[in-house]
């Protein structure tokens, strides 16, 4: 594997977002960037922007909902969507392989209420994509998981703990579910590289002022097996996005890796 530098980003719409994607992209040079909540159908992606800017891209989509994407200055191959007996015709999961390295980038379902079927779906979302990881993978592959998968794992990852716990995102039903996922062999590179609370990479829109007064969640990942995390040489959040003009509600998490 070559030195990269891979990001993820949710960019809730990537026509409307298209000007701070592509301008994040010129200016920060990430070897691949996994999109989600794209919100497009396929013959409407921007194709031709990504390619303008110097990268290959790879999507699935649907009308006004979910989307994943994924755009590398090499070669995309291997192109796998959806889990193993979707039970829903929903574009959340997109697996590809660049180089030597496997990406799989998903937008987790966000769970609706801790009392509706929708949350129950998506603890089954998790467990089967337990199932995807044992089946396709093993943990010393070079494997990264990444994508808006809300969940904040840690007290650290929300900026109100108490007020929030039992919240769709920071449950701990949800909690138990990642950790079964995490052990299979995955890192959490974030973590690896900063312990510091207070680090968010999404900001709700509803409400007023969330990202002046620093009401935020981690809820955007870099999940990698132990090969990967051993040449993670840094993993941060990049909060300019979410000044630009328009902005999306998250904002990119990007890992940056040495040469095998």
């Amino acid at each position: 594997m070559e030195a990269m530098k891979i990001g993820s980003f949710n960019v809730n719409s990537v026509r409307a977002r298209l000007p701070v994607v592509i301008s994040w992209l010129q200016a920060r040079q990430p070897d691949v960037l996994a999109m989600q909540e794209t919100k497009v159908q396929d013959e409407e992606f921007p194709r031709a922007a990504f390619e303008q800017a110097g990268y290959t891209c790879v999507f699935r989509g649907q009308k006004s909902y979910n989307g994943v994407a994924l755009v590398a200055r090499g070669p995309i191959a291997d192109v796998r969507f959806g889990l193993p007996d979707e039970p829903r015709d929903e574009a959340r999961l997109l697996q590809a392989r660049i180089g030597d390295l496997i990406v799989v980038n998903t937008y987790v379902p966000q769970g609706y209420l801790a009392t509706s079927e929708r949350f129950q779906y998506k603890l089954d979302w998790f467990r089967r994509l337990l199932d995807y990881f044992r089946t396709s993978f093993r943990p010393t592959d070079p494997v990264l998981w990444v994508g808006d998968l809300n969940i904040a794992p840690l007290p650290i990852d929300v900026y109100n703990p108490q007020g929030l716990l039992g919240h769709v995102c920071y449950h701990p039903a949800v909690h138990e579910t990642l950790r079964e996922v995490m052990a299979w062999g995955l890192t959490d590179l974030f973590r690896l590289h900063c312990q510091e609370a207070g680090q968010y990479t999404y900001w709700d829109y509803r409400l007023p002022g969330s990202f002046r007064r620093e009401h935020g969640w981690r809820l955007d990942h870099l999940m990698a097996t132990q090969p990967l995390a051993e040449r993670c040489t840094a993993c941060y959040i990049d909060v300019e996005p979410r000044l630009a003009p328009r902005p999306s509600d998250h904002t990119p998490i990007v890992a940056e890796f040495d040469d095998a």
